[in-house]
């Protein structure tokens, strides 16, 4: 009963954000264009609910020709490809906005494990010990209140796990608002400075 009412409220909610925040998503598009050559969006293979494949949706941050399917803090020098835009977009975590279209689509979830590249397979793997790959990711999660891109992969799946056996309204309540004070002060945040 409680996935159907989550998704209700994820439509419903991403609906009303995508709706009211479209003026600055609109400027935010603009910036993006105007300050380096490419497309507004950035599309990349992630692992979705059931271990199905989908492409998730950010504002792009990077340069053209950045490696694709890597993560950002593997990159041998992250600060030459992201750009002026990308800086803030990611400080902010503006990046992920356009998220709200996979969550409308039913791929996504506002709160669930962050969906992992498909070729994560270290993370893919310790999060099957967990459950954690059997529902749908989330735009941000109980990890993302724990320390984000400072946790090493075991704990994350852990963590992750610990969300799918505890999940409620009471704990989505919990993780939105602690995603919220973790945003405005750019908590656990390691790559592109």
């Amino acid at each position: 009963m409680f996935s159907f009412t989550k998704r209700i409220i994820d439509f419903s909610l991403s609906l009303f954000i995508t709706i009211c925040l479209s003026p600055i998503l609109l400027l935010l598009c603009i910036w993006i264009k105007l300050d380096s050559p490419g497309p507004i969006l950035f599309k990349q293979k992630r692992i979705g609910k059931d271990k199905q494949h989908f492409h998730i949706l950010k504002f792009r941050t990077m340069k053209i020709d950045t490696p694709n399917d890597m993560p950002t803090h593997l990159l041998e020098d992250p600060d030459f490809y992201i750009t002026k835009t990308g800086k803030f977009l990611r400080k902010t975590s503006l990046d992920e906005l356009p998220q709200l279209i996979n969550i409308l689509k039913g791929e996504m979830s506002i709160i669930g494990p962050r969906p992992a590249l498909w070729n994560q397979y270290d993370l893919i793997a310790e999060r099957d010990k967990y459950n954690a790959n059997d529902i749908l990711p989330g735009l941000t999660g109980l990890a993302q209140i724990s320390g984000r891109d400072e946790l090493g992969i075991e704990v994350k799946a852990r963590i992750d796990g610990e969300y799918v056996e505890k999940m409620s309204p009471m704990l989505d309540f919990k993780v939105f608002f602690g995603t919220v004070f973790s945003v405005l002060k750019s908590d656990g945040v390691k790559e592109g400075k």
